[in-house]
């Protein structure tokens, strides 16, 4: 396992980050049924093949992913980097929600308390909060790591003047800033690299890759004139989380077909392939991977410790490439 430093701060993190979105333990759902059992397998599998970052939010599962990692590390908690986020609904309560300072505390508390934990490594906004002021939002953050109570803070899911709006208010007031943004990319969905990345770039904000294989897409086992498997959120049409994983199928099929070509240069599998392909991207601190059980964790550690040559990075970025949008197009036509 390799370790990159986390956006522009001094901490080291694994490559790749264990998320654990489906920990579930009694509140089973289509992200994830794990219970403590596995869950205490995975972890300790994870920590063992050197992976030392772990990804969650309150709202997976109501508050369970929290508990059952937090149990899971047990007293090997001082060598993990805990994520967690806030921002999304825990309860009817309309106060229990949202970016304020009276839900960012509260949920900050809740967060350390579901982990077992006195400090949480990585805070992040889950996403934008319109309804709430990016002072009052960024300002109480600052106050939790001031406080303690949170070493680094991040966001998710924001736009690229959304964030920048944020490290800017943050510069001025001498508020503690985002490291982190944690975004939606994969080789099938290469939106951020229009504006988030070179944004990331220029402020040296590390990007933590979220669902890198699409929700299973770019492992192999969706193939064109082929039924899809039986059992996969991918598969049913009534999951709710399919909506966070667009991806142009047609095309998707081709990049999947070269991805197989060329991992068997390298005796890799297609999913090892494309997350190695992300792992070659500027500005990427961590790639998140999900596992059910241990073949999966298994088989995502094998993308790190080799790299792609250049040769095949290219091929793979020339068939996966989306048109840019304007001004981008004219900006580079201009040059």
């Amino acid at each position: 396992m390799k370790y990159r430093q986390l956006g522009n701060s001094g901490l080291y993190v694994s490559e790749l980050c264990f998320g654990v979105m489906t920990f579930s333990g009694e509140n089973p759902d289509e992200k994830g049924s794990t219970d403590q059992k596995h869950a205490d397998e995975l972890i300790s599998r994870a920590l063992g093949l050197g992976i030392n970052f772990f990804d969650t939010a309150d709202v997976y599962a109501g508050g369970q992913s929290e508990i059952l990692l937090g149990k899971a590390l047990g007293s090997r908690r001082k060598d993990a980097v805990v994520a967690t986020k806030v921002r999304f609904a825990m309860s009817d309560n309309p106060n229990d929600c949202g970016l304020s300072r009276h839900h960012i505390i509260e949920g900050c508390h809740a967060s350390l308390k579901r982990l077992g934990t006195d400090y949480i490594d990585l805070y992040q906004i889950h996403s934008y909060d319109p309804g709430t002021p990016l002072e009052e939002t960024l300002r109480t953050l600052d106050d939790l790591v001031h406080g303690g109570k949170v070493r680094y803070i991040g966001c998710s899911n924001l736009t690229a003047w959304q964030t920048m709006k944020a490290l800017a208010i943050s510069d001025k007031l001498n508020l503690e800033k985002f490291i982190t943004t944690q975004l939606y990319y994969s080789i099938g969905a290469r939106d951020i690299e229009q504006e988030l990345t070179p944004l990331c770039l220029d402020q040296k904000l590390g990007i933590l890759c979220w669902s890198p294989l699409s929700g299973g897409f770019f492992t192999g086992k969706f193939r064109k004139d082929k039924a899809a498997p039986q059992g996969t959120r991918r598969s049913d049409p009534t999951a709710k989380s399919m909506k966070y994983w667009p991806v142009d199928e047609e095309k998707g099929f081709e990049i999947v077909s070269l991805l197989e070509k060329i991992g068997t240069k390298y005796q890799k599998t297609i999913a090892q392939t494309a997350l190695n392909w992300l792992l070659q991207k500027l500005a990427v601190s961590s790639v998140i991977i999900g596992a059910r059980n241990l073949s999966q964790l298994n088989e995502n550690v094998g993308a790190s410790g080799w790299k792609l040559q250049e040769e095949d990075i290219v091929l793979l970025d020339e068939i996966s490439a989306q048109p840019l949008r304007y001004p981008m197009w004219h900006q580079k036509y201009s040059d």
